[in-house]
């Protein structure tokens, strides 16, 4: 049974602000009962009048949700998932041009940036506003040349025998218990599919707002990159602070076909009421390159481990992970490459900072299966640690099954030293400028591989979180 939509008023903000930590006021057009069932499941699927297939879909993740235990790993996850929206349609329809999407959630973007954005330097575009996309744009050149750049839920009723070849099959269902809830209450997201040969030469963004106090938002994530194509693809979420929980429970598949290259970068900055767990995984082919580059900031819990699966000779993994732990926050985060076939190599890179009683964690997995021979993977994973309330960990999974292989891991615990700080200050710093200029330097490996924007606002982010200005 839904509830309809009421224009509570504005509270002020709990704990720390940020420029994220703004709340929208909207009239939105439908908003589900807290709780999930199926009957809400069947509810969401009622309204984006899906076909018979995607309705048994969900109906029998909401089964595997229900009957799979909550991890024994990882952070400490207290949710009572009763207590959570799982479905906000926040307009009636999905803009074209920024004028067509509601004004006041038109203006939460601008705030944000995204329109400035695409207008300097993105291919295309897709906003998500709680459970849904408003506004989505692509290049008329890229869309000539048959490259596809949609929602999810419209790729489901336009381009259903691509989308059914894969969504769901590189992460199924019963893979973790927050995939199958995301595969039974999942809306919006973006569908991208690059046709062979083709390259695009800027990135292609996604934007996810939650804006709603105790929303869960799910969105559902596919790229199909196929021979010899390229793709750049950004994705930032933000979301304002209330004193109880919200929920992001995502998941993200992409293909990359032989000789293709992916790049999928992501700087989150949840507000630290928000549970983050999310799934995302690749495959890559004969002779094709997947990078992820993967920025966490915010959030009360983030559990986070992007994933390549080098399915043929040549494939190349690379993940570059950096997360900021603050305050009450625990961010265990980490990536997964697991070689399947010869002659694959792989590289992860994890630097992680923790501050104020933060707590870091690195969580890896390295594995070369039988016949993987000649493969090749290093592993190196740094923590920062700023003051001794904090803390990290590291926890690293390496299963080889297959003799003729090379594999390395480095590791290094290190605190911000008197020695740095005197000779900076001496150079006349503050003790807070130059403790920022150390920390710029540690994550300098990332913020080189981003847009220069999104580089810029990383830096802005992390002197902020230096300031203690965000939590």
């Amino acid at each position: 049974m839904a509830t309809d939509i009421t224009s509570d008023a504005v509270e002020s903000p709990v704990g720390e602000i940020n420029k994220y930590d703004f709340r929208t006021e909207t009239a939105g057009v439908f908003k589900a009962r807290k709780g999930i069932d199926a009957e809400v499941v069947n509810q969401i699927s009622d309204i984006k009048n899906e076909p018979d297939w995607m309705r048994k879909f969900r109906l029998d993740a909401l089964e595997v949700f229900n009957a799979k235990p909550m991890p024994k790993w990882g952070g400490d996850i207290n949710i009572n998932f009763q207590d959570i929206y799982y479905y906000l349609k926040p307009t009636d329809h999905q803009g074209r041009t920024w004028d067509d999407v509601p004004a006041e959630i038109k203006d939460t973007f601008e705030r944000l940036g995204i329109p400035e954005a695409e207008r300097k330097f993105l291919s295309g575009v897709k906003a998500q506003f709680e459970s849904e996309v408003v506004y989505g744009s692509l290049q008329e050149d890229l869309a000539k040349k048959g490259v596809l750049f949609t929602d999810t839920d419209t790729a489901v009723r336009e381009h259903p025998e691509l989308l059914r070849e894969y969504f769901g099959k590189i992460i199924p269902t019963d893979d973790n218990k927050f995939a199958a809830l995301n595969s039974a209450v999942w809306s919006g997201g973006s569908f991208i599919y690059i046709p062979k040969g083709v390259k695009i030469d800027f990135p292609l963004q996604a934007y996810f707002r939650i804006n709603a106090e105790s929303m869960g938002q799910f969105e559902r994530t596919l790229i199909i990159v196929d021979e010899g194509a390229q793709v750049h693809y950004v994705e930032g979420c933000t979301a304002p602070m209330y004193s109880t929980e919200s929920l992001h429970s995502a998941v993200v598949e992409v293909v990359c076909k032989k000789g293709s290259r992916c790049r999928y970068s992501t700087i989150q900055n949840w507000a630290n009421n928000i549970y983050n767990l999310v799934t995302k995984r690749a495959v890559a082919y004969q002779d094709a390159t997947m990078e992820w580059v993967d920025g966490n900031l915010g959030s009360q819990l983030t559990m986070k481990y992007p994933a390549v699966y080098m399915m043929e000779p040549g494939a190349r993994g690379e993940i570059l992970s950096i997360a900021f732990a603050g305050k009450d926050q625990h961010q265990d985060t980490g990536a997964k490459l697991v070689h399947c076939a010869p002659n694959t190599t792989g590289q992860i890179v994890s630097k992680s900072i923790s501050k104020d009683g933060g707590r870091g964690s690195y969580r890896g997995l390295v594995k070369v299966e039988e016949g993987a021979k000649n493969s090749k993977c290093s592993v190196v994973c740094d923590a920062l640690i700023l003051d001794p309330e904090s803390r990290t960990d590291t926890y690293p999974y390496i299963e080889i099954a297959e003799p003729d292989v090379s594999i390395g891991h480095e590791a290094s615990v290190s605190r911000i030293g008197e020695e740095q700080l005197f000779y900076l200050m001496s150079r006349g710093l503050s003790e807070a400028e130059a403790s920022t200029m150390i920390v710029n330097g540690f994550i300098e490996p990332l913020v080189k591989e981003l847009p220069m924007e999104y580089a810029v606002e990383l830096n802005r982010l992390i002197e902020l979180q230096m300031e203690g200005s965000v939590g």
